[in-house]
This record gives C-alpha cells, structure tokens and sequence, in this order.
C-alpha cells in the first residue's frame, strides 16, 4: 500500500486532471455539517449531531489531556482502526450508457454502492468527514460519495416530486431501502448550473436537505483556479456560495477544486470574511484520504479516488475507486473501522504515534 501511494502521488495526478480538463467532456460551464443542521437526517444508520472542529468534539469519554487511554473490549472485538484510510469517491454523470471520459453507467454506480455495502461501508458527508464526525457502528468502515457539477442526471425530480428514476440519488435511495446500514447520504458539489432544475433551484436544494444529503461548493463557473488572480478566485467562490445561501439559508462547508486544480495561495479558497469559510478543501482523485484524525491529515489537501473500474484509461487499473476498494479488502488493516462512538479514536497501540497531537486525550488503544 505505501508503494502504491508513492507511485500514485507522482504519476496519476496529471492523468486524473487532464481527464478533468478535456474540453467538450462536461455540460454547461463549470463542507460537515452544513452551517445549521440538515432538516431531516438520512434514514438507515442513526446519526448524531457532530462537534464544531475537530479539536473539541462534545461528550467525549473523560481521559487526562494528552493522555491515550485503553480501548473497551467492544472496540477491540471490533478491530477498530480510527487511524485507517477513508474512500472519498469522486463522481460526475450517472447515465445510462457512458459517452465521456468521467461518465459512469447507472448499472456500474449501482454495482458500486452495491459492493461497498456489503463490504460494511456506510456512507458519510464531506463535511462530516472533515470535521472528524465519523459516526457508523463498531466494525463498519466510512466512505465519503461526493458528486462534482451539479448535472441533471445525478438530481432531477419527478412531477410527484420524487427523485427521477435512474439518477444517483434515486439509485443511492435504492440501495439503501435493500441494505438498510447503508446511510442514505452523499455531497453534491454545486456550480451555477444547479442540476438545471429551471427555477425550480430552492424546491430541489430544499429536497436534498430535507433527505439528508448535503451540498459543496464547485465554484460559480467551474474555471480552474490555478490560473486566476486572488480576486478572480474569491469572486468564483464567493458568487457561487452567496446564491446557495440566498436559496437555502445556509453556508457550505466544504470546497472542491475545478479539476483539482489550487490557487496560487490556498489561503485564498479556505477563507474569506464574511464570504465563505470551509472545514474541508477536497482535490481531483488517486487514493484515498488519510484519517482525519491522522497527524498527516490536511484539512485543505484532502485526496479523492474517481469511480472507475480497472481500465487501462487515466491509470484506472491501479488507482481509480474499483483498484482501491480491491486493495483495501486485501490490506484490511490499512482500512479504518469504526469503533461505534464518534466521540473516541480507537487504534492498535503500535499506530500511536500517527495519531495528531491535539487528539489524544481522546485516543483509545488496545
């Protein structure tokens, strides 16, 4: 797994963007926990509200700051890993036949959501990922579906007003009604196109929010931030961010890059006064991420794993999300499994020293 991580990081990164930035490949232009809570949670798993930061999280089990404590044996039955790997899988189209280089067929996303539930993944939002919320039951791992552009065919409703056949949040529900641990949940990336709902922008915003599923931000015109000005950056972020609040009363808390692609300055993305402030800065796809309580994490730097199955096309047959999961289930031990309380990282005693320093009065070893 190292290995792969170091090739990964060197060769697949321009494959992966340059996918991302093949003109005629997408259509029209191109955060945790929302600022206030979703109105409904997702049915399936139980789910709890999370901390504000990642450094001072709510009811954890009382342990001397800077102390690891002792795992409970439950924990330990469980092999829980909290220092493990995370999928964060990167979607675009969900379409019937794929015509483009990111396109997944609506049969092969089943397939997908399909395997990774019945390999015990629960899905989480972004944003609680990046929080360091990650709440699924002991001996489940979490796994992070984030959706980028805001295409019709990954929402549209029905005239009842219901989710449209076929598209992944329809597919997602339909997999989640047959395993019913399979949380209901992912992270759509929003650019102006907003799912080309015609005016019907707030209902469908609303829907998602109401059904537990959360939004991101793909910036206003999806342009790629490495090549624009500190102001050029700000304005494709901040207009972007200022219709989703004028439609749903509510910031996000997570970005995702444009083809992954960072601004000269990273300051310039994660933060702006009164504007935007996000908890976690998401790139274009090669491995999975580190846990977010891991002392390498960064926040503004998290990895992503396109869905893709082993082909020969942008290195998919070793780093897209079919390789990847393949490889976790292999290395078991390099996956992280929950310990069942959100409020506790528990790990084997021989990874303390991954875990970041500001976290250990809530460590938990075995």
């Amino acid at each position: 797994m190292p290995l792969l991580h170091k090739i990964a990081a060197v060769v697949i990164v321009a494959a992966v963007v340059a996918g991302l930035w093949l003109p005629g490949e997408r259509d029209g232009s191109r955060a945790a926990t929302q600022a206030k809570e979703p109105v409904a949670q997702a049915s399936g798993v139980g789910h709890r509200s999370p901390p504000p930061t990642r450094s001072a999280p709510r009811k954890a089990t009382p342990s001397p700051a800077g102390t690891v404590g002792p795992a409970t044996p439950a924990a330990a039955a469980a092999k829980a890993d909290e220092l493990g790997q995370v999928p964060v899988i990167m979607y675009h189209r969900i379409v019937p036949k794929p015509e483009r280089d990111l396109d997944r067929s609506a049969e092969d996303f089943r397939a997908e959501l399909v395997r990774l539930a019945k390999s015990g993944y629960v899905p989480i939002t972004a944003g609680e990922f990046a929080a360091g919320w990650i709440d699924v039951p002991a001996g489940r791992h979490p796994v992070v579906l984030t959706f980028d552009d805001s295409m019709p065919e990954q929402f549209s409703l029905d005239a009842q007003g219901r989710p449209k056949a076929g598209t992944a949040v329809a597919i997602i529900q339909e997999v989640a009604r047959q395993y019913p641990g399979f949380r209901p949940t992912a992270t759509f990336y929003l650019t102006k196109d907003l799912f080309r709902m015609n005016g019907q922008e707030k209902a469908g915003l609303a829907w998602l929010l109401r059904n537990g599923f959360e939004l991101g931000n793909h910036t206003l015109n999806h342009r790629n931030l490495s090549q624009l000005s500190k102001k050029d950056v700000q304005k494709e972020i901040g207009d972007i961010e200022a219709r989703i609040v004028r439609l749903t009363g509510r910031h996000t808390t997570t970005l995702a890059y444009p083809f992954g692609a960072e601004p000269d300055k990273r300051s310039w993305a994660a933060e702006k006064d009164g504007a935007y402030a996000f908890k976690g800065v998401f790139l274009a796809g090669w491995k999975p991420s580190e846990s977010p309580f891991d002392k390498d994490f960064d926040p503004l730097a998290i990895t992503r794993v396109q869905s893709e199955g082993k082909i020969d096309k942008n290195d998919c047959a070793r780093y897209c999300s079919a390789a990847w999961l393949d490889e976790l289930d292999r290395n078991p031990g390099e996956r992280y499994t929950s310990d069942g309380d959100p409020n506790t990282i528990t790990f084997p005693r021989a990874d303390e020293d991954r875990l970041a320093k500001e976290l250990r009065g809530r460590g938990r070893v075995y």
